[in-house]
């Protein structure tokens, strides 16, 4: 087996999308013959490297290796100038930390990394990275071009929109990838009979502290025939508070169901009685509109689901997206009449799945690699 070593400034465990991304990914590359050591920040107080709590955590019983890394900086010790500290942390762990691994780590091993600076300090010492790239910035953009200088260097990208807005100032020559997120398939073999007028939307509420406008859904009930019923999973107590007096106020609360976050096994539970899954966001933050590979899209193509999504180009941008159907942001017209196309179209929307599986995901970064 050949030897990964994931090292990335992200927390453990958690419930975010970035790291359940992260470990299940991780899941198939053991799956696939790759040894992996996972370095990470002790950088919150719920931190941990007991192996047998993140197994436990994130449904996972592939072994690993887990090395909590000490944290003593200012990020996520003060509530003010979260930025700023931010980028500071991340800097001075990322140099320290990828100064200490690689001199331990013979030559022949690999490195995956979601951080632009242990990407960077890692070209600079000429060894075979991988940065997987999710979002896009002025200060990354100059990163990962003195990092691409190294031939031992690569980049995957989340979707073509992140590839175009950094190749228009620099030339990425070969060793780029666009590849999307996926699903763990095998948590979706066993599905209920669905209610065919249940729509479901699972996730945060908020991103990047930004409303994903979820009462925009909660409205839209009062204009769907009274047959529809709509689920809410992901929400803190007191936005399940906030939600459900809303209903109580448009008289359609007991067409609505308002739950906390699950675990990442428990989703298919929860998709499971519904047919349509919804891709909602803020236009405020350019990652949603233009970056974002949404775990919850490839949960709902293995759930079985349609999709209905709001008309931003990160959708677009997804696979099988000739299958959603697409409303204008903020038009309960325009919601009411997706809803009403996909009520018509009872076929199924995606046949083999296979090529939306984290298994596939973790064949093409091995073969990327060249492990």
């Amino acid at each position: 087996m050949n030897n990964l070593n994931y090292i990335t400034y992200q927390s453990f465990p958690a419930f975010t999308a970035n790291s359940i991304q992260t470990m299940a990914n991780i899941k198939y590359l053991i799956r696939n013959q790759v040894n992996v050591s996972l370095y990470f920040p002790l950088r919150e107080k719920t931190s941990s490297q007991n192996l047998d709590e993140l197994k436990k955590f994130y449904s996972i019983e592939e072994e690993f290796k887990a090395y909590g890394v000490q944290h003593n900086l200012p990020f996520g010790q003060f509530k003010m100038f979260n930025r700023t500290f931010f980028l500071i942390s991340h800097l001075i762990w990322s140099y320290t930390t990828v100064k200490t691994i690689a001199n331990e780590k013979p030559e022949s091993e690999f490195f995956f990394t979601r951080s632009d600076w242990v990407f960077y300090f890692l070209s600079k010492q000429n060894r075979k990275v991988i940065f997987e790239c999710h979002q896009y910035t002025k200060i990354r953009k100059i990163i990962i071009n003195l990092a691409l200088k190294k031939k031992t260097s690569k980049i995957i990208f989340l979707n073509t929109h992140l590839k175009k807005d950094y190749e228009e100032k620099y030339p990425l020559g070969d060793n780029f990838l666009v590849l999307h997120n996926g699903v763990d398939i095998e948590n979706f073999s066993e599905m209920t009979k669905k209610n065919n007028f249940e729509l479901v939307f699972i996730g945060k509420l908020k991103r990047f502290n930004n409303s994903r406008n979820i009462d925009f859904l909660v409205k839209s009930l009062t204009f769907l025939d009274n047959k529809y019923t709509m689920k809410i999973v992901g929400a803190t107590k007191a936005e399940i508070q906030e939600l459900e007096t809303i209903a109580v106020s448009l008289g359609v609360q007991n067409r609505l169901k308002v739950l906390e976050s699950v675990s990442y096994k428990n989703v298919p539970n929860q998709l499971s009685s519904s047919s349509i899954g919804i891709l909602i966001n803020s236009k405020l933050n350019t990652h949603s509109t233009k970056y974002t590979s949404p775990l919850k899209y490839f949960e709902y193509l293995a759930a079985g689901l349609k999709v209905i999504a709001v008309d931003y180009p990160s959708h677009r941008d997804l696979p099988y997206s000739e299958n959603i159907e697409y409303y204008d942001e903020n038009s309960l017209e325009s919601f009411i009449s997706a809803v009403k196309r996909l009520e018509k179209n009872n076929a199924s929307r995606l046949g083999e799945v296979s090529p939306i599986s984290l298994d596939t995901r973790a064949k093409k970064i091995i073969n990327f690699l060249e492990i």
